[in-house]
């Protein structure tokens, strides 16, 4: 066994001591479970690349976090699984997971600040689907969260389906280009917009 496999083998056993079917007082190994749920969860997102199986711990580690009402570590795990489910096309998961931490923190005085992001890669998966779609869920997060109609991203979003109504990549691109020379782009963002601009007939599939 070599040295992965056994840190593997180790982080399973340990998750698997503490399981929630088992009736425990201490709801401290909840937190515990949790996290080697994410230490074999990041074993399998960086060394085997299986992200399919890291998704899957993640979820296991915000159930337990979740089971101890530790809502601010289940919603790290659950991003993760957004971010990973979106990667793999797999939106409407996505949407779902991007929704409930938005509602979760919008009204968190502390962390409302967050929910604005987590509407906009909600929208933007949205938008990949169906442009109506985006349309339609942009308007009920504004409802649900009117700081996000002032936000820059969704002065982004609304410019982005002006410019796929249209048909024109080259707007879209200049929207894009004017955001991230306030905001940089990190990459799940590129690979998200990348997607929505290739539908656009004849574009070239790039951001340049």
């Amino acid at each position: 066994m070599d040295v992965l496999s056994g840190c593997l083998h180790e982080a399973e056993r340990g998750s698997l001591c503490t399981s929630p079917t088992v009736s425990q007082p201490e709801l401290g190994r909840f937190t515990i479970a949790a996290k080697h749920h994410i230490t074999i969860a990041e074993i399998y997102e960086s060394e085997l690349v299986d992200i399919e199986k890291a998704i899957a711990h993640y979820e296991q580690a915000a159930d337990y976090y979740k089971g101890e009402e530790s809502n601010s570590s289940a919603n790290k795990c659950l991003l993760k699984v957004g971010h990973y489910s979106a990667q793999l096309e797999q939106y409407q998961k996505a949407i779902e997971i991007y929704e409930q931490v938005a509602m979760s923190t919008m009204d968190n005085p502390l962390l409302k600040y967050n929910a604005k992001e987590y509407f906009f890669k909600a929208s933007l998966c949205h938008f990949i689907v169906d442009e109506l779609n985006a349309k339609l869920a942009i308007e009920k997060y504004e409802e649900m969260f009117p700081a996000f109609t002032d936000s820059r991203e969704l002065k982004l979003l609304k410019k982005l389906l002006e410019a796929h109504e249209e048909q024109n990549s080259e707007a879209f691109t200049e929207a894009v280009k004017e955001f991230d020379s306030v905001s940089r782009l990190d990459q799940w963002l590129t690979t998200m917009l990348l997607r929505i601009k290739k539908t656009i007939q004849g574009d070239a599939g790039d951001l340049k």
